[in-house]
């Protein structure tokens, strides 16, 4: 910290010793003011992450701007009087006819007994047969059970040998296996659970009140016994054939979350963390989630998961990918573009708002406009086939992308920003990370982001904002494996609940004397099959 000096001692200095008084003095001012700056710029980034919108898409950033406009911002004294039509909203388009047939065609219909009108009443009203009957009316209304209960008595027959060899040995019928000894849940009773917790994104205890309210008595601890148990005996090795497909891919994509395993973490604020790994978004066959949970973040995790595949690993830019690559020769990793614009996205929604003309001439927005460039027009090959995207990347996209560089570079050696400014931040972010963000130039099969993980971790972000934390490790990993399936089966267009009762009816089946079950054995039912049962699939809206 500079010396103070008095009046006195300034008066004594030199013309030379005042001017670098004041060299020092400006230098300081101009930190300060930078520091300021960088502070008011983190508030209102907490800010908006706080109340405003989650989005990163320059669309709806301009809506945000243009929320905050003055009156005169958007004046031209020129501009044309709108039309009646161009005011006024078009009519409501009508139904399509006989879409409401296609709708319920495939649910069961019940005859209701007809609304009859009698004789005496037809003569009482129109005068002694003096009428004549028309078609009937006829109209459809849905009727839903939300709760529905059946208790399932079985019975064994039991036989025993009078005399002979067998004597006294018992026979007894060829019962079905049950999901669990000696306990009264079913394969539709825990599919409903699953559903509901999983799908829905409901807490165990609300799961159980609903039950009390219909008179079933069934604990939330007892819920969570049968989910541990029959996630670790039955979907531990059908996940194992679902990640077995997902590494036959050549693209895969890969996030994770944190969140709160008690019996797991070192101290109560602890981080522990959901991975999710998926096939790659371009391919429309056969889409795979696989959910894995780990207590840490470290490198030895992804390491492990995919120590023997070889191909394209998309992620966002978190160092220990790259780790993955260096130490997997088989494996590259490629990089997200939603994550490269995040910091001008940030600083752009930071930026003062009552001067909208001034936040689109920063180099934040001139960066999201030029991102938004290319992203949109790769946005618009997704349905393309692999080698006809790749040859529009090359002619169109890769000459964008190649300005793109050489304009961030540019910026950054004009010292165009604050060096600890957000818009800094990302200009640094996309030089360091410029290998992995041009890698899907060079392959149709890499999607521009990773924004396909990050959907199928979401629905685990909602839940874990309705149950908060999981008590251990075994839950996590339960609900790992469950997440795994639900995730998939939705992707695959499946009905979660159907899907969970079929293939709980099915893998007590396939376990050995050691309750083993064996992989290779359950391709009929993955989610993907064509065995699978038609009431398993979501019907097709024509």
């Amino acid at each position: 910290m500079a010396n103070k000096h008095t009046l006195e001692e300034l008066n004594k200095c030199s013309r030379e010793e005042l001017i670098t008084f004041i060299l020092m003095m400006q230098g300081q001012l101009d930190s300060l003011n930078e520091n300021i700056e960088m502070l008011i710029e983190q508030v209102r980034i907490a800010n908006n992450y706080r109340f405003g919108k989650h989005t990163e898409k320059l669309s709806s950033i301009d809506g945000q701007l243009s929320f905050f406009d003055e009156a005169d911002a958007a004046f031209d004294e020129t501009a044309e009087e709108p039309t009646e039509d161009e005011v006024l909203p078009a009519k409501k388009s009508t139904k399509k006819k006989g879409q409401r047939e296609l709708d319920l065609k495939n649910f069961p219909e019940e005859i209701i007994p007809p609304y009859t009108v009698s004789e005496e009443e037809l003569d009482a009203f129109y005068g002694k047969n003096n009428w004549r009957r028309l078609p009937d009316e006829t109209y459809k209304r849905l009727r839903h059970e939300p709760e529905s209960w059946t208790v399932e008595l079985h019975t064994v027959e039991v036989y025993v040998g009078k005399d002979g060899d067998h004597q006294d040995e018992f026979m007894r019928g060829n019962r079905p296996k049950d999901l669990l000894k000696n306990s009264i849940v079913t394969p539709s009773l825990l599919a409903s659970i699953l559903n509901v917790k999983y799908v829905n994104s409901s807490a165990l205890n609300r799961i159980e009140q609903e039950f009390e309210r219909n008179s079933v008595n069934i604990s939330k601890q007892t819920m969570s016994n049968w989910i541990v148990l029959c996630a670790n005996k039955y979907f531990t090795a059908f996940v194992e054939r679902m990640k077995q497909e997902l590494l036959k891919l050549h693209v895969t994509q890969a996030d994770e979350t944190p969140t709160q395993v008690i019996g797991d973490s070192d101290h109560p604020n602890s981080k522990c963390w959901m991975w999710v790994h998926r096939s790659g978004e371009l391919y429309k066959e056969r889409p795979v989630v696989v959910y894995e949970y780990h207590k840490g973040r470290d490198h030895k995790i992804p390491l492990e998961f995919y120590k023997d595949y070889k191909g394209v690993l998309v992620t966002d830019g978190l160092q220990q990918y790259h780790l993955v690559a260096k130490l997997l020769p088989n494996v590259t990793n490629v990089n997200c573009w939603a994550h490269a614009r995040r910091d001008f996205s940030d600083a752009v929604k930071a930026a003062d708002k009552k001067n909208p003309e001034s936040v689109r001439q920063s180099v934040a927005y001139q960066a999201l406009q030029k991102i938004a460039v290319f992203y949109n027009a790769d946005t618009e090959l997704k349905e393309l086939e692999s080698a006809e995207r790749l040859q529009i990347r090359q002619k169109e996209i890769k000459p964008l992308v190649e300005d793109f560089f050489v304009w961030v570079k540019k910026q950054v050696a004009e010292c165009a920003v604050p060096p600890k400014s957000k818009t800094a931040q990302g200009l640094n972010y996309i030089i360091n990370q410029e290998v992995y963000l041009k890698a899907f130039l060079k392959d149709g099969d890499i999607p521009i982001d990773n924004s396909a993980s990050e959907r199928a971790i979401r629905t685990f972000c909602l839940g874990k904002k309705n149950w908060m934390f999981h008590n251990t490790a075994k839950g996590a990993n339960a609900s790992a494996l469950v997440y795994s399936i639900s995730e998939t089966a939705k992707l695959n267009n499946l009905r979660p609940y159907n899907y969970f009762k079929y293939i709980l009816t099915e893998l007590p089946k396939h376990c050995d004397e050691k309750g083993n079950i064996e992989p290779a054995k359950l391709d009929y039912l993955m989610p993907w099959s064509d065995q699978l049962p038609e009431e398993c699939r979501k019907p097709r809206r024509l």
